[in-house]
């Protein structure tokens, strides 16, 4: 039996400011070095990115993922500072050290191609690695896929993100497989998907690991609410999730304005983030980075803004959020490159407003229903970052998101559960729709507010 995406591939500890652009390509990079081993004739690596890693590379990055992958580094280790510095070295020296301790010339101005001609049918983002010896002969050639939230396939081999078949645990396609299993089972979701996750590693060592993803988000929201300045990448955008914050701080909660100060506070928070994923700082994919504002800053709302909030109600919120997103991921996609951005901030709000709905006692049936309003309502949305940047409209993006998952709990608790449109007849819908959508929507940077706003 495959269990359900485990709540651990879906909130990935990384750095921005890409999941598909920049920690899938690192992850390939560094899975690719690792099968060459200890192969004294490796002479020279080639890195070529495809599709809408090609158009969009240069903004988000890819090209210093490929490096740093090249390196042996691993997004969830390395520190975001040491990343930029070793990249720089490597753009000045010409030469790279392989993790297997040799060094072999390495020009990032060849050695990194961006074609944007080639498209593979398996995925959009798709990467070729080419390893030669001193004779230029090819000793080894991998195509890889970045299909999203960090998840990364080989081509010809079966997706590197599943489990080993368990004999434990239970498995769900959809949201009426997951409302049926609660049903027999007398449980609730938060309880299925920790049933999962301890059949995979322990009780102990899951909560260890889910508390270790809380801290490091709420860790980011500190860090984006504590800088200023401007972010990188010539858009010249500033950051102001600080201000936005000591603004709230400042003010008097008692003014006439007052009644929106929750969700003030929510957009502060979730502008901190992705301010922090446009900078390459230490992000959580929640499901992706250029949603990763999402899920923490309406898990920040819970903890500090919700009455009786606590640890437990936290880790509920995190199971559930990555119940529905497993379920999304399994019948759509969360990929910007292949359907647009519905499939990320879209898929984000559905699973923040899961997340809270149980955290705040909700039923089954109302964390379900949650789960859709918040899913409907970005159907349709497009990916057309600016510049190929994850700063405009994404920064901005996550706070409306976060505040339609919070919108959507809300109304998912003042009725019963019963409604007319089911998530998985959303979900599919979203599926369709980015199908339908032209690719120049899909993270290329070839329309949309891409093309009809400048750079500069």
């Amino acid at each position: 039996m495959k269990l359900p995406i485990s709540v651990l591939d879906l909130f990935k500890i990384g750095i921005g400011p890409s999941s598909s652009h920049t920690v899938g390509p690192m992850k390939a990079a560094a899975a690719f070095v690792r099968s060459l081993g200890e192969d004294g004739r490796v002479a020279r690596i080639e890195a070529t990115a495809f599709g809408s890693l090609a158009w969009t590379g240069k903004g988000h990055a890819t090209d210093k993922a490929l490096v740093l992958g090249i390196l042996g580094k691993t997004p969830d280790c390395i520190d975001p500072d040491e990343a930029s510095q070793l990249f720089a070295r490597v753009q000045i020296e010409r030469r790279i050290e392989l993790p297997s301790g040799r060094t072999i010339a390495f020009d990032p101005d060849r050695d990194i191609v961006f074609n944007t001609k080639r498209q593979f049918d398996r995925h959009p983002n798709a990467m070729e690695f080419k390893a030669f010896d001193k004779d230029k002969n090819i000793l080894q050639s991998d195509v890889w896929f970045s299909i999203g939230g960090g998840f990364i396939e080989r081509l010809g081999s079966e997706n590197q993100n599943e489990d080993p078949d368990c004999p434990h645990g239970f498995d769900f396609r959809s949201s009426r497989d997951l409302l049926e299993l609660c049903l027999v089972h007398s449980c609730t979701i938060a309880e299925i998907a920790m049933a999962n996750e301890t059949a995979r590693r322990g009780e102990e060592r899951t909560i260890e690991e889910i508390d270790r993803i809380i801290e490091v988000m709420m860790a980011c929201i500190d860090r984006g609410l504590a800088q200023s300045g401007e972010l990188p990448g010539g858009l010249r955008v500033r950051r102001r999730a600080g201000a936005l914050f000591e603004r709230l701080q400042r003010d008097n909660p008692n003014n006439s304005l007052s009644t929106s100060r929750p969700f003030d506070y929510i957009s502060a928070f979730a502008i901190a983030v992705n301010e922090e994923n446009a900078a390459g700082g230490r992000v959580v994919t929640a499901p992706t980075n250029g949603a990763a504002g999402v899920v923490p800053a309406v898990l920040r709302y819970y903890r500090d803004l919700c009455e009786d909030a606590n640890q437990e109600g936290l880790r509920t919120f995190l199971l559930v959020a990555s119940a529905i997103g497993s379920i999304i991921k399994q019948n759509a996609s969360i990929s910007g490159a292949e359907v647009g951005c519905q499939g990320e901030v879209g898929s984000a709000a559905a699973m923040a407003s899961a997340g809270l709905t149980a955290a705040l006692g909700g039923t089954n049936e109302q964390i379900e229903n949650a789960a859709e309003i918040a899913m409907e309502h970005h159907l349709g949305m497009t990916c057309d970052p600016v510049g190929g940047l994850v700063q405009i409209p994404c920064i901005e993006r996550n706070a409306f998101g976060a505040v339609k998952a919070v919108n959507a709990t809300y109304l998912a608790l003042a009725g019963d559960g019963k409604h007319r449109v089911s998530l998985d007849q959303v979900i599919e819908t979203m599926r369709q729709t980015g199908v339908d959508m032209n690719d120049k929507y899909r993270e290329t940077s070839r329309g949309g507010l891409a093309v009809n706003v400048p750079e500069c």
